[in-house]
């Protein structure tokens, strides 16, 4: 993919990630997400899951897979972000969306999602994008609705015992489908 020129003064460019990215994309995505290192961004999962969000194996698969993407987003070549990005039909599937928690909260996490549903629409012509949020994150959820996407009510079980997704701390988790048109 070729680097998206962008209409902002903090450069920020994307591109496909490589079997070379996926330790520092581990690190990242686990940093997002798990610890109390991710306690200082706003999209910690530290209060309902312990363990791991991913590893090294589920990271290559993402990236590997036939219809799936997983976009790098670096600034002055230092990785910020990434998201994945998986050709559904009609739809793209937007998941593993990380950015660092000490640059969470100030508008980056807004400009990457609008530029991984204009990769999506180009590349693939989706008309929509899907994605999971765990029910439980209402700050989060609200976020997304605040980007354009709609709760559908239609949920999917949390794979409990799969220590894969993690470790839950509470017995209510399931993940909820969101949904916003493109184009």
């Amino acid at each position: 993919m070729e680097t998206a020129p962008s209409r902002h003064p903090a450069e920020l460019t994307f591109r496909d990630a490589a079997e070379a990215d996926v330790p520092a994309l581990v690190e990242l995505i686990e940093s997002a997400y798990r610890g109390d290192a991710s306690r200082a961004g706003w999209t910690t999962e530290a209060d309902i899951l312990d363990g791991q969000r991913t590893d090294p194996q589920g990271v290559r698969e993402v990236i590997t897979a036939a219809g799936s993407r997983l976009v790098v987003v670096e600034r002055d070549g230092e990785l910020i972000a990434c998201c994945q990005l998986e050709h559904r039909g009609d739809a793209a599937y937007f998941g593993m969306f990380a950015v660092r928690p000490e640059l969470q909260g100030g508008g980056l996490g807004r400009r990457i999602i609008t530029e991984a549903e204009r990769i999506a629409h180009d590349s693939w012509g989706v008309s929509e994008m899907h994605m999971t949020v765990i029910s439980v994150r209402d700050e989060l959820i609200a976020w997304y609705e605040r980007r354009g996407y709609r709760r559908t009510g239609r949920t999917t079980p949390f794979p409990y015992g799969d220590e894969r997704f993690g470790v839950p701390q509470r017995d209510d988790l399931q993940f909820e489908l969101l949904v916003k048109p493109l184009g």
